[in-house]
């Protein structure tokens, strides 16, 4: 399978200067295909052919005065600006007839766009030099900050410049099946939320960090600041850049521990099951800014290709399964219950489960996995404070068992220790 790896980069002013130009020279090869493709279906000519914009929009455009400067960066990026926009038409042609999601027809790209980015193939004779620099051609020998190695020979590299004005190398490499981990006993089932980012059918809950409701005081002041600024001063493109410097620190914060919970999650289990969400439509409503915090979308994108990645088996089921409605322990069906029940009893067994936990294991059955939660009693009465104390101790949060350094197992036969009355 392909995998992207992304480096920083740390290209110096003239550098920067190059990198500016071949994004510029690109936009402009994308735009003039776009506006080409646009006006023949407008005067019902069939679309050209990519051959032929190639020809007319870079070999001839060269010669002409007002072309002239795309000569001054690597012919190869802008081929693959024209592919590019092949890609776009292709997915959206392939949305209208049903093969995949829909999406919008090309747009023209601008400068002003958050993303700017042009990629450069073997043809480009690109390398990396013995002191670890980025060589690229008419660009230079870029700095670039390496995290960790490539697991091989990569085959193309994109460079990428944000919105926060910071630029990365995205390389795409090959890899091989050396990677299957060893077979393991556990399977789980996911139940994502926003009270707790997931839980999980052996009873354990992972809490929602909350990236950006922590970050929001930082972010309001920035984006007051923003507001504040004239249009059109530098002084405003500055707020800007550190508005999305703010942001982007709130989303690679996300990244990060979507990253950590899925590799510990495939890791320790052999075939994980999620429920397949109709974030879209949770988008729209009054928990917008929670969903959107939480990106479960993304974390399952990650599960499942670090599945097939790892040789694990990764199970989606549908998105109208009663998995709060039916009792784990009995399998009856209970019918639904608003948002703001959390616990409740099985009026079938007399079970005392809890909603999420309940779904989580719903979940791992509903993908035909194996999962040993009997469905139990999983909150507990509450217990008066003991007699010969005056006060009572603070119970560990469960949410901070790993930063303590203490094994959830380990943490929660603690936790019940110590909730126990004394006798």
């Amino acid at each position: 399978m392909q995998l992207r790896y992304s480096f920083r980069l740390y290209p110096n002013t003239g550098q920067r200067t190059a990198l500016a130009r071949a994004f510029g020279c690109a936009r402009v090869v994308y735009n003039d295909a776009l506006r080409a493709r646009e006006t023949a279906r407008g005067e019902g000519m069939p679309f050209p052919k990519t051959g032929d914009l190639s020809k007319q929009l870079i070999t001839e455009a060269k010669n002409t005065p007002e072309r002239a400067w795309l000569g001054e960066v690597s012919a190869v990026i802008l081929q693959q600006s024209l592919r590019d926009l092949d890609a776009a038409y292709k997915n959206f042609f392939d949305g209208l007839k049903g093969k995949r999601p829909r999406m919008g027809a090309p747009r023209y790209k601008s400068k002003r766009d958050a993303r700017q980015a042009v990629r450069f193939t073997a043809n480009a004779r690109w390398s990396i030099t013995p002191g670890g620099k980025l060589r690229l051609p008419k660009i230079g020998d870029l700095r670039v900050k390496w995290s960790r190695t490539l697991p091989s020979t990569p085959s193309t590299v994109t460079v990428v410049k944000d919105s926060a004005g910071r630029y990365f190398a995205s390389f795409v490499v090959e890899t091989d099946a050396c990677e299957v981990l060893p077979q393991t006993t556990p399977e789980v089932g996911i139940d994502l939320g926003l009270g707790h980012f997931a839980v999980l059918s052996d009873g354990r809950k992972i809490d929602s960090p909350r990236f950006l409701r922590r970050a929001e005081k930082r972010l309001k002041k920035a984006q007051r600041d923003l507001s504040r600024k004239e249009k059109g001063s530098s002084n405003r493109n500055k707020a800007r850049v550190k508005v999305a410097r703010a942001h982007a620190r709130v989303a690679d914060a996300r990244r990060e521990f979507h990253h950590q919970l899925s590799t510990r999650i495939i890791r320790e289990n052999q075939a994980v099951a999620v429920e397949d969400l109709a974030v879209k439509g949770l988008a729209r409503t009054r928990l917008a800014k929670s969903v959107h915090d939480a990106g479960w979308s993304a974390f399952v994108s990650m599960l499942e290709y670090k599945a097939a990645r790892y040789g694990r088996t990764f199970v989606k089921i549908g998105r109208f399964e009663p998995t709060s409605q039916v009792c784990s322990a009995c399998g009856v069906k209970d019918g639904p219950k608003p948002l703001h029940v959390r616990v409740w009893t099985c009026s079938a067994c007399g079970t005392v489960l809890d909603r999420d936990a309940n779904a989580a294991v719903n979940v791992a059955r509903a993908a035909g996995l194996a999962v040993t939660a009997c469905g139990a009693q999983v909150r507990r009465a509450p217990v008066p404070a003991q007699r010969g104390e005056a006060g009572t101790h603070p119970k560990p949060s469960p949410v901070r068992w790993e930063q303590a350094g203490i094994p959830g197992l380990q943490a929660r036969e603690d936790v019940k220790r110590w909730s126990s009355p004394v006798s």
